[in-house]
């Protein structure tokens, strides 16, 4: 399959808010077009993430996309990126969208001078992890992760 990926503009905001909010429904939130898009053009309108999105050459259709956010390592004092999320619709699985992503990803941080990137997924997603894995993406048995819902 040949791919077209890129950084989303605010002139793809339509293409990636359909896959936005089907990722959101994949982690079990509600349908919410309007959240999506708001919460999207607000992150690309601000710079405060970079979304790449990946088209079928030729092909008007949206297949996937991922998300990353800046970050900073206080410890090993280094600029670092966080790929926060990635979705491949469902037509489009099993057709290497994702590891281009991931891939392009990759450059895209490389480019921009961080020393590393980060993610996390759901602990039963075994598909993705095993994607990762493959792609030399190692899981971290140093360090746990916690979080507090305010």
């Amino acid at each position: 399959m040949s791919l077209q990926i890129r950084e989303a503009t605010l002139r793809d905001i339509n293409a990636v808010t359909v896959l936005f909010d089907g990722y959101r429904q994949f982690y079990g939130q509600p349908a919410d077009i309007s959240r999506a898009r708001d919460f999207l053009a607000e992150r690309i309108a601000n710079r405060e993430s970079l979304i790449l999105l990946a088209r079928g050459e030729g092909d008007e259709a949206a297949l996937g996309f991922t998300q990353l956010y800046p970050l900073f390592s206080s410890v090993r004092t280094v600029r670092t990126w966080l790929l926060n999320d990635l979705f491949v619709a469902s037509a489009a699985r099993r057709r290497g969208v994702a590891a281009a992503l991931i891939n392009a990803a990759v450059d895209a941080a490389r480019a921009r001078g961080a020393a590393s990137l980060s993610l996390s997924t759901a602990l039963d997603n075994a598909p993705a992890q095993a994607l990762y894995e493959s792609m030399g993406w190692q899981r971290d048995r140093q360090f746990c992760e916690y979080m507090l819902t305010l």
